[in-house]
This record gives C-alpha cells, sequence and structure tokens, in this order.
C-alpha cells in the first residue's frame, strides 16, 4: 500500500491555483481538463517531495450554477513543514491570504486556502527565535 493524495473540492480553480502555487508555494504536477466529465483536476506537491500530493478537484459549474461545500469537521487540516515560517508566512501576507494563526512561537502557524481549506504551517528543525510582528499579531477567524 501507498499514499497517493489528499482531494480537496474547490470552487474557483484560479484563485486556488493563486493560494496554493503562487502564494503556498507547491508545484503544479499535472493538470487535466475534463470536457465530457466537466471536471478539471490539478496534482501539487511541496517542492523535491512528490509523495505527498494535493487534487484540487474543480467540478465545471451546471447550469450556471457552481457547487457550494461546507467544510466538515471530519477533515482537519493540510500540513506542511517549512523552511523559514516568517518568510513563508510574509509570502502568504504579500499575496493577500490572511495568517488565522500566526507564528507567535517561531514553530506554527496556519493559513485558509479560498475554499476555507485550513494548511498548517510548521517550521522545519528547531523553532525560530519569537519576532516581531509574528509576536503580536493576533489569531483571525479559526483554523
Amino acid at each position: 500500500m501507498k499514499y497517493l493524495h489528499t482531494m480537496v473540492r474547490v470552487t474557483d480553480i484560479e484563485a486556488s491555483l493563486r493560494f496554493y502555487r503562487d502564494a503556498l508555494g507547491l508545484e503544479v504536477l499535472s493538470r487535466r481538463d475534463n470536457e465530457a466529465g466537466q471536471f478539471t483536476l490539478v496534482f501539487l506537491a511541496a517542492p523535491g517531495d512528490r509523495t505527498a500530493q494535493v487534487e484540487l478537484t474543480y467540478n465545471w459549474p451546471k447550469n450556471g450554477a457552481a457547487e457550494t461545500y461546507t467544510g466538515g469537521r471530519n477533515f482537519g487540516h493540510l500540513a506542511y513543514a517549512v523552511d523559514d515560517i516568517y518568510a513563508t508566512c510574509q509570502r502568504l501576507m504579500d499575496h493577500g491570504v490572511v495568517i488565522s494563526r500566526p507564528p507567535r512561537d517561531g514553530r506554527m502557524a496556519f493559513v485558509r486556502s479560498p475554499d476555507q481549506v485550513s494548511v498548517e504551517l510548521l517550521q522545519a528543525g528547531q523553532a525560530l527565535a519569537p519576532a516581531e510582528p509574528w509576536v503580536s499579531m493576533p489569531n483571525v477567524g479559526a483554523w
């Protein structure tokens, strides 16, 4: 048995790619637009690590209406180790992403995708020394 991927349904593929690819920094491994099935699949992974993939599934609108997805408590979050949690959070903020739980401890932060999927960021190795502006930033919303 081998782990393959986690699938996340998204309501706007371009907004999701701006988050997962541009802001978070994942690499697009493949994209398939299926005209017959009216869906798009995009597989992404952290740079240099194809073993833990995320599949974005975009079901094309039917009769002009997009599906609505609600979050379930049975799914917690995606998690990624990052080389510099402060630089990662700054890049996300520069892309307009709200840091829901700032890395006040130099170790952990949470953000949300455009479809409100929670993403945990963990500092690889030892925690960084607490630093501003992160130490003084409040939590925003839920994660």
